[in-house]
């Protein structure tokens, strides 16, 4: 196929230190690549895994002759058959650039931060936002935030649109991207489920032990059969590694977009079909804006992390859902294969060694006649359903801690069906070592590690009827253990003295600085949630959980003494844009911090996907407001 664009995605900036930058793309082709820099180049190590006839996933490591100084500007350029980016891919250049660019800081000064990205939704892209902030401060490098943070559910392949499915599909068969042959499932191949006649609108009938909406939860706790996949939006639920890869592409890059053509299938109901449509104006709408999305991740660092939705919805929420989802050997093929989509498309440039041999197995996985070996692809996943590398530290000024809060989870010792801890006290132990004898800290943990107290408590009351998955209950005070140990961890005396925590998940944003009763010398805890990238918390919704959250949980109320962080006093910072006394930000964009010379943070804001900005205001501790 000679009409392809040589780059079909990317290059997006991946992990950057003073010794190393590393580009991620995606090429129909293995031509040679050139990489360039700005500067002196010693070595480039070029790696690819290919997933199709026409798509190749390469990561480039370019190592300069001297190392990147603090605030130094880098240019990037690359060269494939004797075309540069600027005939490649132009639009990922500003306005009066030659070649994309990004700067190294050693020292955090500014960064950018978010998560929940789901594409259909008709909320504006906060990636958008961020393509406009690059563009403002482009000649002013010292203004520029130091990295972009994507901390959970940068893809949705359990909540996915029907014209979104079907440009995945159109861009399967142009790529020819692999198939698979699939066990234990109603279909027998990745490209038999392209022919079923379940393919759109109808995948929740094909997914292992589920049935749709309201009957889940009373399958998943009430019979012997349990439910797997809980997602009330999986009617579209992907399934196979080419759907995944396609998504990611689809997700990240204008370029794949040229080579689909959106319209109804013929096999829609009715009611499916003006879904459909509803749904093609927010897809036409996300596709439009995506060349400022990569232009966007072409020009800053990028730095990734999983949650629920890049797997599954409610993904490893109790030992029960684990045991029912990889005793079946559909159900774990579809868990496995967005775990490798995770692996190639976002782990890989978290780092430059941690998965690399998880790397190398996925390079070398026999494809025969265009079809992945089954029994190498499913060796790949056990190896990814137990590997415990995930998270992992950004070395910067203050360091940043990554989480991984999905995969090393504390079960519930007293049923199987109960929420696990988020993380499990071996991996609490390992974040505490790494954080021991710092001054400052900057942790990413996807969901709040200090959430609303209603809406936890809202979770709690459902957990005890034995209905978590009706209110999504994970948040780090659902398990005892897990949460005891990382309340623990803030009043230890070695915690860092200046303790910032990044996170998200919730669809809406808000900040409260946390400090421990009864002692002087408390660190200094600030949590800033974003929420969501493209998407929102329902407007009314939120507001009454915002208003009965302060009367239940004021600052006297006796039952502030009923929850698990009663040690602790919280205080939230005001949003500059909302009516008095409300504490929680709803629209859809991008977080921005701004820190202190000690890693403190200094100013807080949301900036939002439409325009302007919401800033937190410090807090006011002397009148004891409690969340």
């Amino acid at each position: 196929m000679t009409d392809l664009a040589d780059i079909l995605c990317g290059p997006i900036v991946r992990a950057l230190d003073s010794q190393r930058l590393l580009l991620w793309l995606v090429t129909s082709h293995n031509k040679p690549v050139t990489a360039t820099l700005s500067v002196a180049l010693k070595e480039v190590i070029e790696e690819s895994v290919q997933v199709g006839t026409h798509a190749y996933l390469r990561r480039l490591t370019l190592i300069p002759e001297q190392a990147f100084e603090n605030n130094q500007y880098i240019e990037y350029d690359i060269e494939i058959g004797g075309h540069q980016l600027q005939q490649l891919a132009p639009h990922l250049l500003y306005e009066g650039a030659n070649c994309p660019g990004c700067v190294y800081k050693a020292q955090i000064e500014r960064l950018l931060h978010g998560s929940c990205r789901r594409p259909h939704h008709p909320a504006a892209d906060g990636l958008v936002r961020v393509d406009h902030e690059l563009a403002r401060t482009y000649h002013q490098p010292e203004l520029r935030p130091a990295l972009l943070l994507h901390s959970g559910d940068q893809v949705y392949v359990d909540d996915v649109a029907g014209p979104m499915l079907q440009a995945i599909h159109q861009i399967i068969e142009r790529l020819e991207l692999f198939d698979e042959v699939i066990e234990g499932a109603p279909i027998e191949s990745s490209f038999a489920l392209r022919q079923h006649q379940k393919n759109f609108y109808g995948r929740d009938a094909l997914l292992p032990d589920t049935e749709v909406n309201a009957a889940i939860t009373k399958r998943f706790f009430g019979g012997v059969r349990k439910p797997i996949f809980t997602s009330s939006n999986a009617a579209n639920h992907l399934i196979t590694l080419n759907e995944m890869i396609a998504m990611y592409l689809l997700s990240w890059s204008p370029t794949p977009w040229k080579m689909v053509n959106l319209y109804a299938p013929a096999s829609l109901t009715a009611k499916q079909l003006n879904r459909f449509n509803q749904e093609l104006t927010n897809i036409d709408d996300f596709s439009c804006n995506l060349a400022q999305v990569a232009r966007a991740m072409a020009n800053i660092p990028n730095y990734m992390i999983f949650d629920d939705h890049d797997i599954t919805d409610d993904w490893n929420l109790s030992a029960l859902w684990e045991e029912s989802a990889y005793q079946h050997p559909f159900s774990k093929r579809i868990v496995g294969n967005a775990l490798i989509g995770y692996l190639l498309c976002q782990a890989w440039g978290n780092t430059t060694d941690k998965v690399d041999e998880l790397i190398k197995q996925a390079n070398s996985i026999r494809v025969n006649a265009g079809t992945y070996d089954s029994a190498e692809q499913d060796a790949l996943i056990e190896e990814l359903l137990t590997f415990e590398g995930w998270g992992y530290t950004i070395a910067r000024t203050p360091a940043v801690i990554v989480l991984d809060t999905r995969t090393q989870r504390w079960r519930s010792e007293k049923s199987r069906a109960k929420p696990s801890g988020l993380m499990d006290w071996e991996a609490l132990t390992s974040f505490q070592s790494k954080i021991i004898d710092h001054t400052a800290v900057i942790v990413v943990s996807p969901a709040p590690m200090f959430g609303v107290k209603l809406i936890e408590a809202i979770q709690e009351v459902f957990t005890l009827f034995g209905k978590p998955l009706l209110v999504d209950a994970e948040n780090w005070m659902a398990h005892q253990g897990s949460a005891e140990v990382m309340l623990n961890i803030f009043s230890h005396r070695k915690t860092p003295q200046h303790f910032t925590i990044l996170s998200g998940d919730v669809h809406y944003s808000f900040v409260y600085d946390v400090a421990l009763k009864h002692r002087k010398q408390s660190p200094e805890i600030c949590q800033i949630t974003s929420s969501g990238i493209k998407n929102q918390f329902p407007d009314s919704l939120l507001e009454w959980l915002d208003r009965l959250n302060r009367w239940l949980f004021a600052p006297y109320s006796p039952l502030n003494w009923f929850t698990k962080r009663r040690r602790f006093r919280v205080f939230p910072r005001l949003p500059s844009e909302r009516s008095a006394g409300e504490r929680l930000w709803n629209q859809a964009g991008i977080g921005f911090v701004e820190f202190s010379d000690d890693g403190t943070p200094k100013h807080i804001k949301q900036l939002n996907a439409t325009g302007g900005e919401c800033a937190f205001e410090p807090s006011h501790r002397a009148k004891g407001a409690e969340p």
